[in-house]
């Protein structure tokens, strides 16, 4: 059993490291650990705790964005209606790319999720995945670099996220697979598809909090009621204190993030050396 500091500390832990691209379940899984903490990170009320404070960063997400959400949702009921998608209709084919980005990681994370993690839920296991994390996102600044940009004269973000195929939404979502493994990072990985597909920095980032509102939402939704069905009070007590933490350093996040990416030289490259390094000392420690 989590104490309520532990809780609070996790939640808060998982609001940032969900949105920034260092890897959440990778540092819920290492930083116990280096903490000294007792924790079963297999136990069911562990999994349950973490799915509550997953449920609570796409709620945040939700509803940082719910506008965007309601022209994206009216978007696709457009397309349905009239049978096809509009050129000039940013937000259907926004719809689209949600939706084409999603299934695949959302398919192959329900079947399994439970295998890959399982195998490498050890902590000198996520460190190791933690520290590949900063190479994919050097990897993806460096690629981005040499390959030939276009320059765009497209106003706003949606109508240049608009401009991808359904196959590059697919290939940016199917990159997310890769957080199914601790140490890798979702929202890395969806930022650094983007890159690789022709996004800003700025697009990228927007796109990837986009397509991690469904697949967090859905998959914590889901599995959030057995939490309550133990009827485990004071589990669900420390559950619901770090999801209130989580939720506010997701908000705080999702706040810096948008803002930091704004600005086109702004880089991955703080990450990816955050994570290379505190890989390596983590498997230090760990050793």
């Amino acid at each position: 059993m989590l104490t309520y500091v532990q809780g609070i500390v996790l939640g808060a832990l998982q609001g940032i490291s969900e949105l920034f691209p260092i890897s959440s379940l990778g540092h819920s899984v290492i930083l116990p650990q280096v903490f000294g903490w007792n924790i079963n990170e297999q136990s069911p009320f562990f999994l349950m705790f973490l799915v509550a404070t997953h449920f609570a960063t796409a709620l945040v997400l939700l509803l940082f964005f719910w506008k965007d959400w309601l022209r994206i949702v009216n978007g696709l009921f457009r397309s349905f209606r009239d049978r096809e998608i509009q050129e000039s209709d940013h937000d259907a084919k926004l719809g689209w790319l949600l939706v084409a980005g999603t299934i695949p990681a959302g398919i192959l994370g329900l079947l399994f999720k439970d295998q890959i993690q399982r195998y490498f839920i050890s902590a000198q296991s996520a460190a190791f995945f933690l520290m590949l994390n900063g190479f994919l996102l050097a990897g993806a600044e460096i690629l981005r670099r040499r390959k030939k940009r276009e320059s765009s004269n497209i106003q706003g973000s949606d109508a240049r996220i608009a401009k991808l195929s359904l196959w590059q939404g697919i290939k940016v979502g199917t990159m997310q697979i890769l957080a199914l493994i601790p140490g890798f990072s979702r929202t890395g990985s969806a930022i650094a598809g983007g890159l690789l597909n022709g996004l800003s920095h700025e697009d990228a980032v927007r796109f990837s909090f986009l397509l991690a509102t469904p697949i967090i939402g859905a998959a914590a939704a889901l599995e959030l009621p057995q939490l309550f069905i133990s009827g485990n009070i004071a589990a669900i007590t420390v559950a619901l204190s770090g999801a209130l933490a989580a939720a506010l350093f997701a908000y705080l996040s999702v706040k810096f993030l948008t803002k930091y990416f704004s600005t086109e030289d702004r880089t991955l490259a703080p990450f990816a050396l955050y994570c290379f390094f505190a890989g390596i000392v983590a498997m230090i420690i760990l050793k």
